[in-house]
């Protein structure tokens, strides 16, 4: 029997195939694969769950915001309508305020429309007085013009008397 390369390659190679199944290599290559596949459906699972648990958190994230929109907006409508409030009654009190003025500034315009008319008449009486007095030294003795003086005095002061009262 000749014993060739082809040989000993056939054997080299049914020893190694020999090694391989006394170390156990197969097994450990399968045991090594499936907890490989274990650890990926693990990774798998857990991507689900945090997937859904994104889902949800979006979702309760969405709901908030749309609750806040909605406060927002009543917020907004409240502000407005005190706005609106605020500015009917700041335009109440300053028409009160307007016409308080325009009252007492009519009360003021008739007080001096009568010490004005006051003023008139006591002029016309002294103008009345000082002219009568300057005729009456013209035109009449002395004696007779202290009478009708002093009576003119004192029928003066009756007139003014009763026209301030």
């Amino acid at each position: 029997m000749i014993i060739d390369a082809t040989f000993w390659v056939a054997i080299s190679f049914l020893i190694f195939i020999g090694l391989i199944i006394y170390l156990k290599v197969p097994q450990k290559i399968d045991k090594s694969m499936n907890e490989s596949i274990k650890k990926i459906k693990n990774d798998l699972d857990n991507a689900e769950k945090l997937k859904d648990d994104a889902k949800n958190i979006l979702s309760e994230y969405e709901n908030k915001i749309s609750g806040s929109k909605k406060e927002i907006e009543k917020l907004i409508s409240n502000a407005k309508n005190q706005a609106e409030k605020n500015i009917i009654k700041t335009n109440e009190d300053f028409h009160k305020v307007i016409e308080s003025r325009k009252k007492s500034s009519e009360d003021k315009i008739k007080q001096m429309k009568i010490q004005a008319i006051k003023d008139i008449k006591n002029t016309s009486i002294n103008i009345a007085i000082s002219s009568v007095e300057r005729l009456i030294k013209n035109s009449i003795d002395k004696k007779k013009l202290d009478k009708i003086y002093i009576s003119s005095i004192e029928e003066a002061k009756k007139i003014l008397k009763n026209k301030s009262i």
